[in-house]
């Protein structure tokens, strides 16, 4: 069952006098306990394509059209009331950074504790028991006693469960995790993603992972949308992706993953444009190694590779 649907979202950003255009027709969805994976280079558009979907984007940032549905009601017609309803109880986010996340001033359990109280209603030792019930769920050891420190009093990979155990606290039905292992080790890595699968099984919740590495994908993600300067150039289940990836940009970021077989590691020549740079055609097309003259002057339209698999590339038909 789908759970969240983003269709044909458009978005830009007022740059002075000039309104220029960042996202393009993004069209994803996210199945009910399932982890989608939204994938591509730094300045993409993977977390404002996240943030669209909280109403949580810059002020100079205005969404020009589209439909975002959770459980087929569009929150782009909800009041920043109701938004802030769903936000936490419906819909979680779990930051980038665990390290700039938490409020230094205060306890990880009064912080904890009062998204708690704003979003179940509860207090005193009912609120207590919830966030010892949070903590314990994300494995963090004598739970009630951690309540009383400090962030600083946690480690990265502590603070990332602190973190997951505030969204997990009033049972929301989605998670957006946005880089949710920047700055940890590779060992911490692989447990918070071991949480958040254990999560997604046991709970049944819908995850969307916001990421730009494919190994970590490969090990976790159900379905995968590669983005490529505001657009979303690939669509597919897990393993057809990695078995049989078709748009260049996707075949590209393969090839620059790290492997044991002891070859040459490659490189994406060149940078992804920027907001200012006017590409004509295929945002891709200068940096592509296929690139045909219809590239230069015309926008591929998505199609079927097969039912679960679309692409937007020329080489595909189009």
């Amino acid at each position: 069952m789908t759970i969240l649907e983003v269709k044909n979202l458009n978005l830009g950003f007022q740059c002075e006098d000039i309104f220029r255009p960042a996202l393009f027709g993004i069209s994803f969805s996210l199945e009910q306990g399932k982890m989608l994976s939204i994938v591509g280079e730094s300045g993409c558009g993977k977390t404002m394509s996240a943030m669209s979907i909280l109403q949580l984007i810059p002020k100079t940032a205005k969404i020009t059209s589209g439909e975002i549905f959770y459980n087929g009601e569009d929150l782009l017609k909800k009041s920043q009331k109701e938004m802030q309803h769903i936000r936490g109880s419906k819909i979680a986010l779990i930051p980038q950074d665990p390290m700039t996340s938490l409020n230094p001033l205060y306890t990880v359990g009064d912080q904890l504790l009062e998204i708690i109280k704003i979003h179940q209603g509860l207090s005193g030792d009912e609120a207590i028991k919830k966030a010892i019930e949070a903590f314990d769920m994300v494995q963090i050891p004598a739970a009630k006693s951690r309540l009383k420190n400090y962030p600083h009093e946690f480690s990265g990979g502590m603070k990332q469960r602190a973190i997951i155990a505030m969204a997990l606290a009033c049972n929301a039905e989605i998670l957006i995790a946005d880089e949710p292992t920047t700055a940890l080790d590779v060992t911490i890595q692989a447990q918070i993603m071991h949480l958040l699968q254990d999560i997604k099984t046991n709970k049944k919740t819908s995850i969307l992972l916001i990421t730009h590495d494919l190994a970590l994908v490969s090990e976790n993600a159900d379905n995968i949308a590669v983005m490529y300067a505001g657009r979303i150039v690939e669509t597919a289940p897990n393993e057809e992706f990695f078995a049989n990836p078709t748009h260049p940009y996707s075949k590209a970021l393969l090839k620059s993953l790290p492997s044991n077989k002891g070859t040459k590691l490659e490189t994406i020549k060149g940078q992804p444009p920027t907001l200012s740079q006017q590409i004509d055609g295929c945002k891709f097309n200068p940096r592509c190694d296929y690139c045909m003259n219809i590239c230069k002057k015309e926008i591929p339209n998505t199609i079927n590779i097969t039912p679960t698999h679309q692409c937007a590339c020329f080489l595909n038909g189009n």
